[in-house]
């Protein structure tokens, strides 16, 4: 027998490959089959099932590619009802591979058809968890995401979780491996650890969510205080993966349609693409095609494509590092944005190189905006999460979370100047590039954002004033 847990930093995901005896399961796959393809020929096993434990929300899986590539059947947990042909199990229902078995152990809440997988090692044994979004190292699902589809609200489906937690999960033996969905940085959960596997009798003697004494009233209360709403692709993720999709195939060979720079501008005009440029942030702020919108590849990507892009609809034409352009689609369609036009040949240098209308952002440095700012003058926009800026800013900024921008963005007085920031550069960048798209140019970015900031003299504190706040 042999687990792979196969991560993907930048969703924070896990997906499991498991064999034994030569054959093969593959649990929540991510949408591009081939590493999973490589795999099965590497290990010379037959893929038998592909088990999803409910229907995601941060990701569009690769269950059907891989199904229609394989011959293998899809499972899902009881009370799915996806547009496509699967085995729906009941609870308890056992699968075979090799020497090992596959158990079903039904745990709404999350979601009402969620399912955690209990694997059973050839001698009998309870051996490993796959918990899918029910429970995390370290917390549990959010219960608010599935309320429209199930008709209930975020605390009913809280209550579903408590008793899904209590009844099927903590009665494991405490040696059973956890190996869940998500790690710190996915949306799915409040208080995610950076581990990826722990154990029952480490959940349940660390996870806030597992207290042996809790009751379900403060469970729920726990869970659902502090719930940031979802990401706005989420509910177009999991129409995708209850519904079915386009092949993964058709979506990779549409992005990688290579435009001349010649053509470029008419290609995005005739088809209202969105551009994106996946740069780096620094290389950005120098010079990009105008109406560009900013969001490097090397960081947190699809999920801040998902957050501000938000329609997974919307036509995208790529600017991309030289090399890169494989990477960009891959990653947009692990988040369902299927609808790529191509990518600009040759990269920014060759729309640069052709003597086109060249835009840049008013970068400055950390030490500039120090000897600039006046307290009591000066307005700072601070773009980091509302815990960030709670933690520590510089003293009269206000907090403008980027995920909030197209709330914020209105209230802006486009006569007034500003200075912005986030922690490092990253999501500033971002924030410029959509600010500049919507006609507004009167402010400086900060280089290097408040980690260098912290490295200046310019007043700090940790004192938050309620009318500095987003939602005050």
């Amino acid at each position: 027998m042999k687990i792979e847990q196969i991560y993907t930093g930048c969703l924070a995901q896990g997906a499991y490959y498991i064999t034994s005896e030569g054959e093969a399961a593959i649990i929540d796959p991510l949408r591009e089959t081939q590493p999973y393809m490589d795999r099965l020929e590497r290990d010379g096993v037959q893929l038998k099932y592909i088990f999803e434990t409910h229907f995601h929300a941060d990701f569009v899986s690769g269950h059907l590619d891989l199904s229609k590539k394989t011959g293998a059947k899809i499972v899902y947990g009881p009370t799915a009802k996806p547009e496509f042909e699967v085995i729906t199990a009941s609870d308890n229902q056992e699968f075979s591979i090799g020497k090992i078995k596959i158990k079903v152990v039904h745990t709404p809440g999350h979601t009402m058809e969620s399912a955690s997988y209990l694997l059973i090692d050839e001698n009998g044994k309870d051996y490993a968890l796959f918990s899918g979004d029910t429970l995390f190292i370290g917390d549990v699902g959010r219960p608010d995401l599935a309320q429209k589809a199930a008709s209930m609200t975020q605390d009913e489906l809280a209550a579903i979780l408590f008793h899904s937690l209590r009844t099927k999960i903590m009665t494991l033996a405490d040696d059973v491996i956890v190996y869940p969905a998500h790690g710190a940085g996915s949306a799915c959960g409040k208080n995610m650890s950076k581990e990826t596997v722990s154990t029952i009798g480490e959940q349940k003697a660390t996870n806030y969510a597992l207290r042996a004494n809790m009751t379900e009233s403060e469970f729920v209360k726990e869970v659902t205080d502090g719930l940031l709403p979802p990401p706005a692709y989420f509910g177009m993720n999991v129409a995708m993966n209850k519904s079915g999709i386009e092949s993964f195939d058709t979506v990779f060979n549409n992005g990688m349609k290579p435009i001349l720079a010649s053509e470029f501008e008419v290609v995005a005009e005739e088809t209202g693409a969105l551009i994106l440029d996946t740069r780096n942030q620094s290389d950005f702020a120098k010079g990009f095609i105008p109406q560009s919108i900013n969001i490097g590849i090397a960081g947190d990507f699809a999920p801040w494509v998902g957050a501000l892009i938000a329609d997974v609809n919307q036509p995208i034409i790529l600017v991309t590092e030289i090399g890169m352009e494989e990477e960009t689609v891959t990653r947009l369609s692990r988040v369902g944005f299927d609808n790529l036009i191509g990518h600009l040949k040759y990269g920014f240098n060759a729309w640069k190189e052709a003597g086109f209308e060249i835009d840049t952002v008013n970068r400055i440095s950390a030490e500039q905006f120090a000897t600039e700012f006046k307290l009591g003058e000066s307005k700072v926009i601070d773009i980091r999460r509302e815990s960030e800026y709670q933690a520590e800013h510089v003293e009269e900024a206000y907090s403008r979370p980027l995920a909030y921008i197209n709330e914020w963005v209105k209230d802006i007085n486009p006569e007034e100047h500003f200075y912005m920031h986030c922690a490092g550069g990253y999501r500033s960048m971002m924030a410029a590039s959509i600010l500049q798209a919507r006609g507004y140019r009167n402010f400086s970015e900060v280089d290097g954002g408040f980690n260098a900031l912290l490295n200046t003299s310019l007043p700090k504190t940790d004192f938050v004033c309620q009318s500095k706040l987003l939602n005050a």
